[in-house]
């Protein structure tokens, strides 16, 4: 999952409103999204992860992974997919999760991290952000840290700022992320990952041959009642890979 862009909101009657993409290789083998159990998520089937979920008691996890040069990479001896399914299959609350998770974070390769219920958000980064609650308002994630002002991530926070302000459903969130815009050279962030791969994964919705947006969602947690998420895949060509996949469906 390269972009998560979310409204925070606890207390209110609809907690958090969220509009996310995954982008990977096309050639890594998933699953869409479905019910597993309590727990509505896509699967990658290489190491057995995800990337976004929910669960029936209105928990939600997600990942990305963080941007660094190709010699600083480290992959990591576990999976950072299995963080979502080990919140959402587990007991703790986002809080003491973290906390936890802070002392195994040297295990998995660079991740960020956001876990949630109706009444805690909170996020935690393996290259430089500590456990900490997420403040309410408006937030975007993308593989820096969060709300680093990557263009696509202040691009995104507006069109979610925009879709909010009126009547909205999870359709209307997907399209949020359903952006192909390509920034100017100038204003793209340096990640040590040359020009050309800057330029490739710089607007929300990313397409190649070989690399791009695999599945948008989009997840509203009430304060009541059960969560929704919707997914829609992609082919390497930018076009919708069957209908939605629907919580509700």
């Amino acid at each position: 999952m390269c972009i998560v862009l979310f409204d925070w909101q606890p207390g209110s009657p609809t907690p958090l409103r969220l509009a996310a993409n995954r982008d990977e290789f096309h050639a890594r083998p998933a699953e869409p999204a479905r019910w597993r159990g309590d727990i509505f998520c896509g699967l990658d089937l290489s190491a057995g992860g995800t990337w976004l979920g929910i669960h029936r008691d209105g928990r939600m996890a997600v990942v990305t992974n963080f941007r660094e040069p190709i010699a600083e990479r480290q992959a990591g001896e576990r999976s950072r997919g299995q963080l979502p399914l080990a919140f959402l299959q587990g007991h703790e609350g986002p809080r003491d999760f973290c906390l936890a998770l802070a002392e195994q974070q040297h295990h998995y390769g660079a991740f960020n991290l956001l876990v949630g219920d109706r009444h805690q958000l909170w996020y935690l980064g393996n290259r430089g952000a500590a456990p900490r609650a997420v403040a309410p308002g408006l937030h975007g994630l993308c593989n820096g840290l969060l709300d680093d002002p990557w263009p696509k991530v202040e691009r995104g926070k507006q069109r979610l700022r925009d879709t909010l302000v009126g009547p909205h459903d999870l359709a209307d969130l997907l399209a949020v992320v359903e952006d192909p815009y390509q920034p100017d050279d100038a204003h793209l962030p340096d990640t040590g990952v040359g020009l050309e791969l800057e330029r490739l994964v710089a607007p929300i919705f990313i397409q190649s041959p070989q690399y791009g947006t695999r599945a948008s969602s989009a997840v509203i947690i009430g304060s009541q009642g059960q969560p929704r998420m919707r997914e829609q895949g992609w082919s390497p060509e930018g076009q919708p890979l069957g209908a939605p996949c629907d919580s509700e469906g």
